[in-house]
């Protein structure tokens, strides 16, 4: 892909390699979140006229034939791909003048310094009791009580007569969007498809990352 047929957005996605630690200038010990990125390439221009509202249509991972349908084929066919595509995922853009259908999405979107929000789906834990998903202290160890790990007392009194909305019950942890706010790009090396950012990411490895210039 050429680098005129690239284009840059505030908003690009890569997947989760894991963490690990790097040491800066001055030799302090850093840690930062490996992300791998993929090529997403411009499948659709959503106008205002035929759409409704602007936009881009950017996908990524070419599927194999057989597990696309005719729809997703026929969307493909128009940049060059025979097969459909695994991720596909909007962007909202208001000025669509110098956008191309085909256009590869440039790592170079995010520089080292940008300031991100990270957008992912956390790790699922499954159906936790109330002392593990909310960190309830539990009753007493011993002394004869039968109290341990129960939630306890979620009742009221004859008026409202119900559990309030909201009350921590034991349920399903985890697998949830999660959004975390004002991440920084520690750095971005463009030969080998790699964003590293400072901190922790949400989500498990080989997680789909949203990542939001603010």
């Amino acid at each position: 892909m050429s680098e005129t047929n690239q284009i840059k957005l505030n908003s690009i996605y890569a997947f989760k390699e894991g963490m690990s630690t790097l040491f800066d200038e001055n030799g302090t010990a850093v840690p930062v979140t490996i992300l791998r990125y993929s090529p997403w390439y411009v499948s659709q221009v959503k106008t205002v006229e035929n759409d409704g509202y602007s936009a881009l249509q950017i996908s990524c991972d070419p599927k194999k034939v057989k597990n696309s349908n005719k729809a997703e084929i026929g969307v493909a066919k128009k940049i060059g791909f025979d097969a459909g595509f695994r991720y596909v995922k909007e962007v909202r853009l208001s000025d669509l003048s110098d956008v191309k259908l085909g256009a590869q999405v440039s790592i170079d979107s995010l520089s080292k310094g940008d300031l991100i929000k990270v957008t992912a789906k956390s790790k699922g834990h499954g159906f936790m009791g109330s002392v593990r998903r909310w960190s309830f202290a539990g009753g007493p160890a011993s002394h004869g009580s039968k109290f341990h790990r129960q939630p306890g007392s979620s009742g009221n009194r004859t008026w409202p007569g119900r559990v309030m909305p909201g009350k921590k019950f034991p349920g399903h942890w985890g697998d949830e969007t999660v959004t975390v706010k004002n991440l920084k790009v520690y750095d971005v090396i463009p030969e080998e498809s790699v964003v590293i950012v400072r901190g922790s990411v949400p989500g498990a490895r080989n997680s789909l990352i949203r990542m939001v210039k603010v």
